[in-house]
């Protein structure tokens, strides 16, 4: 968690303003401008959570485009 930690909290609180803040207005704007059937998803968007998708797939993205993967070494008493 001390290496990582802080990208992850980033990677939790920026889902959150897109769940939160983004897909709302959103979904107002493409009520507004495109059918009012969309309105339906902007109370939808604050009750559904998805975060336990959104979270791992963004967490797997950015460990790809970081390039900060680390190989796991054994432990000193199992090395050979």
């Amino acid at each position: 968690m001390k290496e990582y930690g802080l990208a992850l909290v980033i990677i939790i609180v920026a889902w959150e303003i897109i769940e939160d803040i983004l897909f709302p207005i959103l979904f107002v704007w493409l009520g507004n401008n495109v059918h009012p059937s969309f309105y339906v998803g902007a109370p939808a968007s604050l009750i559904l959570c998805l975060h336990f998708v959104a979270v791992p797939v963004l967490w797997w993205c950015w460990m790809r485009v970081s390039g900060k993967r680390k190989e796991i070494r054994p432990c000193g008493s199992c090395e050979e």
